[in-house]
């Protein structure tokens, strides 16, 4: 697959095109010093979209641990209006050129990939070798060999790796994650995770382009539904069969538009999910031996909820998904505390994508998991 460079995502978009070129910046390996468990760690946003601008900076505003420190962005005007909005100072604004000087800059501690799915790699190991510890969305990269090539980096740079998977954080994830680890309703013997919506408006935009998404709705919304499944049963898939479906192909005529998958968990729990870009689908129910538990809303930016089989409520106060998840990769990094989405959870389930395509390519074909050496679970 081609990769595509900023400066010519930002040139050919609008236009309905994407190029081809990958930028090779050699940028310099820096040192981070020692870490302060008092410190507040400054993050760069590369990337200054709706992801960004919607969620990850007002999260920033309100972290413990973490703060919106500088900003990478190939759009002049948008540097402008953030430096003004964030009080962001003009030595912490780059662009995806001279992004790699941002090796010298101790203001900023972590790096925060937020581009389309096919810049992850380039840009995570670039911030790696600049020796600042990197997030990188959801999700990890377009292929498993990515995957393997941005935690190497990491690894190599000395830096910690987190992958944007907010609900890690979500206090009803773990909440699942309770109930199936404390058998509260007995093991788990099924579990069903839908994760959608409608895409509508720009057929132009970047998700519904292979170049740069890799994949359709499954490297979207799909990446939840997986999640869930694992964390709704407490162990890793051992086989995968999967079917696409697609009831608009003039709008989706470059990625998927709906797939369904079944996963075979250990000791024969069966597994079922839904992703879409052509479907509103936002669910994860989980039933056990004595009962079972829902989250209905599931994957959204909250508030959620949920409800099990003997009437109890599913409740917490609401907080930015956002901000719980870029506070506890800054603990981990001042504290050593769990790191929640480690880089191998993100190759785990590129693991997963990669023989969910597989098996809809081959008819359907069941597809064996190894993912026993994997060492993440949930």
């Amino acid at each position: 697959m081609s990769k595509i460079s900023r400066r010519t995502f930002n040139k050919k978009l609008t236009q309905g095109m994407a190029g081809t070129a990958l930028l090779s910046g050699m940028p310099l390996a820096c040192g981070m010093g020692a870490e302060q468990s008092d410190k507040k760690l400054g993050i760069a946003l590369v990337g200054l979209g709706s992801y960004s601008s919607g969620q990850l900076a007002p999260g920033l505003v309100d972290a413990e641990h973490c703060y919106l420190a500088g900003i990478v962005t190939g759009t002049p005007s948008k540097a402008s209006q953030w430096m003004k909005q964030y009080n962001i100072p003009k030595e912490n604004v780059y662009n995806y050129e001279n992004f790699d000087t941002i090796a010298t800059n101790d203001a900023i501690d972590i790096v925060y990939v937020v581009l389309p799915n096919s810049m992850h790699a380039e840009f995570c190991i670039r911030a790696a070798k600049a020796g600042k510890h990197v997030i990188c969305e959801k999700p990890m990269a377009v292929s498993v060999a990515e995957c393997d090539a941005i935690i190497e980096a990491c690894e190599e740079a000395g830096v910690k790796l987190s992958v944007g998977y907010r609900m890690q954080s979500d206090p009803y994830t773990n909440e699942i994650k309770r109930l199936v680890k404390d058998k509260v309703y007995g093991s788990i013997q099924y579990v069903s995770s839908d994760a959608g919506y409608i895409s509508r408006g720009n057929p132009g935009q970047w998700r519904l382009n292979y170049a740069l998404s890799g994949g359709g709705a499954l490297m979207n919304m799909g990446v939840y539904s997986i999640q869930s499944n694992i964390y709704g049963t407490g162990m890793n898939p051992i086989s995968v069969s999967a079917q696409e479906f697609s009831t608009r192909p003039d709008y989706f005529k470059d990625t998927d538009e709906s797939i369904t998958a079944q996963m075979e968990f250990p000791n024969g729990v069966v597994g079922h999910m839904f992703t879409s870009h052509n479907a509103n689908a936002n669910r994860l129910f989980c039933s056990f031996e004595r009962g079972w538990a829902e989250l209905n809303p599931c994957h959204n930016y909250g508030p959620l909820n949920g409800r099990t089989s003997d009437g109890k409520e599913i409740s917490f106060p609401h907080k930015s998904q956002q901000m719980l998840q870029m506070d506890d990769f800054a603990k981990h990094i001042k504290t050593g505390s769990t790191n929640f989405a480690p880089g191998e959870m993100g190759k785990r389930d590129m693991i997963i994508v990669e023989a969910i395509y597989r098996s809809i390519k081959e008819g359907g074909k069941t597809i064996p998991l190894d993912l026993g050496t994997m060492g993440i679970v949930s």
